[in-house]
């Protein structure tokens, strides 16, 4: 058997089609290289910029949550709590629209103040525990806005990005000690 078969079999193939369908609906052109390369994990390291609470819930459940997401076509902010099952994959999303802070530049990510909020989320999260987590990307579509980790793919280069607000995005090695803001 090939390769080129083995990896179009089962649900690999159903990926692989689609990816080679997305990318040269963009212009680009998808080898199967491309596709060794897509990430299927990536970390998300807590720190002291856009990402104070990443990490283990108490119910074993992987979570990051931000109180600056922000779709910049209508102004609206978010508080959002993303949650991955114990293996990263995604499990849940609980998303809070807040008001965002006056004077901010239209793509610019900042805290919402949402502080009475963000300690909530916290608390629903039971004893939790701030450390590095490998998780899956995903994507989900709340009232015409997508929330998530999102792959993309700019000349040859794949990154994966948070929406909404496009703030944070990690490249390879995907050990998620350095992101692009």
């Amino acid at each position: 058997m090939s390769r080129s078969r083995g990896l179009l079999s089962g649900l690999g193939g159903v990926l692989a089609l689609w990816l080679f369908v997305a990318l040269a609906g963009c212009g680009g052109v998808a080898s199967e290289a491309d596709v060794d390369r897509v990430p299927e994990r990536f970390r998300i390291v807590p720190d002291d910029y856009h990402v104070p609470y990443a990490g283990t819930a108490a119910d074993g459940r992987k979570f990051f949550l931000s109180d600056e997401l922000f779709d910049p076509g209508t102004g609206a902010a978010y508080v959002g709590v993303f949650l991955w099952k114990t293996d990263g994959t995604f499990d849940e999303l609980k998303v809070d629209e807040v008001r965002r802070p006056k004077g901010l530049p239209p793509a610019q990510a900042a805290s919402a103040g949402a502080d009475q909020l963000v300690a909530a989320r916290l608390r629903e999260l039971g004893k939790y525990v701030l450390e590095p987590i490998d998780v899956a990307p995903f994507t989900v579509d709340r009232n015409g806005v997508t929330f998530g980790w999102v792959v993309d793919q700019f000349e040859g280069e794949y990154s994966i990005h948070i929406e909404p607000g496009n703030f944070i995005a990690y490249y390879e090695p995907w050990d998620g000690l350095e992101y692009d803001t």
